[in-house]
């Protein structure tokens, strides 16, 4: 450590008893990789329910809908949080919800929002992707899960009514 640097360091450092803090300063937390454990565990660290499925993805319900994390990518540096509202679309409000799709995706950074034709019904699902390449401290892991829930829980919240006229908004 040069003269200065070690000038800079031991004023701080007297500062930090001044005001009562431990001479130790906390090391900020680095970003690690991503993977699935990471994620079950900031899951299980909130008290949230849920299963490893056979291809070693995490699901779970929330709020009545499915929804998976999903590492996608080449090293699996993306994390997706993908959800599918529980509900199917009838014939009869098929033109308002992909206008509400439409909607969303144009107004909202996230989630991205999509139809999908299962069978004969139309199903919705939502995603949030982000690419943590460079890994994510535990409170960016739970941030972008929490993005995930949060905003597709909202997205299917709003598009209930459209699907039936006598849900509540």
């Amino acid at each position: 450590m040069t003269g200065p640097l070690r000038r800079a360091t031991a004023a701080v450092l007297q500062a930090a008893r001044r005001r009562g803090r431990p001479e130790a300063v906390a090391r900020p937390e680095l970003p690690a990789p991503v993977t699935t454990a990471r994620i079950g565990q900031d899951l299980s660290r909130r008290g949230y329910r849920f299963r490893t499925d056979d291809d070693g993805d995490i699901t779970g319900t929330w709020d009545g809908n499915r929804f998976w994390f999903l590492l996608l990518g080449d090293d699996e540096e993306i994390l997706q949080v993908r959800g599918r509202w529980a509900g199917s679309v009838p014939e009869s409000a098929r033109s308002a919800v992909l206008q509400a799709c439409n909607d969303w995706n144009r107004e909202r950074i996230w989630p991205k929002v999509y139809t999908r034709e299962e069978g004969d019904a139309l199903a919705l699902y939502a995603e949030v992707s982000v690419d943590l390449e460079h890994g994510a401290t535990d409170g960016q892991l739970a941030e972008a899960v929490s993005c995930g829930l949060v905003t597709a829980s909202q997205f299917f919240g709003s598009v209930g009514p459209l699907t039936d006229p006598d849900r509540p908004a």
